[in-house]
């Protein structure tokens, strides 16, 4: 018999790999989740820091307790997963809904969550009206607090810590919004927003850089398109749809 031969393994074959371990490693990690707290007040501002903190998913990248604090912030940040929670209540010309809408008309890919302890339905309608993602209550669970902020940044809508019964209040008030805003011109927004100021007709001309009988013209308009007959009731209107806030200056 012709001698065996003896068997030589084959030769595995490895997967070609490039650069070093730690630039293998950096491939699959997720940039974390960047977060801007926006809070009126100074305490809570810095116990939502330290709760968010610098958590292995997410971290704080800038505090701000004004509406241009943190428009002069979010300029600066250059991340793709941002997330800006806005508190109500916020100090200044600019409050905390005029925030909502200027964010989402200049970032539209930001993910924007008001932050407010017991608001009510119609505030919350007119924020998510104006682009929020979602409504986080201060009084929660800190753990449900955070897993909220994931949620939203994953494109979820989160209603955290408002009450169940809520949500048909909520539905109602942003349709009502929705219904009052789509029945004026936007100049007549603009003549309704300054008069909630308590400005006369003359000031809100002197404002608009209009006359003053085109902005009696576009009271009456409004009275008309509210149903009331009085500048007092179009606002009264106005404010329980959420449309304007009574004593907050939207002016720029």
């Amino acid at each position: 018999m012709p001698p065996s031969r003896a068997r030589v393994p084959a030769r595995r074959k490895m997967a070609k790999t490039t650069g070093s371990p730690k630039a293998r490693g950096r491939e699959h990690v997720r940039p974390r989740l960047g977060v801007v707290v926006v809070e009126p007040l100074a305490v809570v501002r810095a116990g939502l820091g330290m709760l968010i903190g610098d958590l292995p998913d997410m971290q704080v990248l800038a505090e701000a307790g004004t509406a241009d604090e943190c428009l002069a912030a979010v300029r600066r940040i250059r991340r793709s997963r941002l997330v800006v929670l806005v508190g109500l209540g916020l100090p200044g010309e600019h409050d905390s809904l005029w925030l909502i809408g200027t964010l989402r008309e200049r970032y539209p890919h930001a993910t924007i969550l008001v932050s407010g302890a017991g608001a009510d339905a119609t505030t919350i309608s007119r924020g998510l009206f104006l682009g929020a993602d979602g409504y986080l209550d201060k009084d929660v669970d800190p753990a449900e607090f955070l897993q909220a902020i994931r949620q939203a940044a994953r494109g979820e809508v989160v209603l955290a810590g408002a009450p169940v019964d809520w949500v048909g209040s909520l539905a109602d008030g942003f349709d009502r919004t929705r219904h009052v805003e789509s029945r004026l011109t936007r100049r007549e927004h603009q003549v309704l927003q300054v008069a909630a100021e308590g400005l006369t007709a003359r000031e809100i001309a002197r404002y608009l850089g209009v006359r003053e009988r085109t902005v009696t013209t576009h009271l009456g308009r409004i009275y008309g398109k509210l149903g009331v007959n009085s500048r007092v009731g179009a606002v009264i209107e106005a404010a329980r749809s959420g449309l304007v806030t009574v004593g907050s200056p939207e002016r720029e």
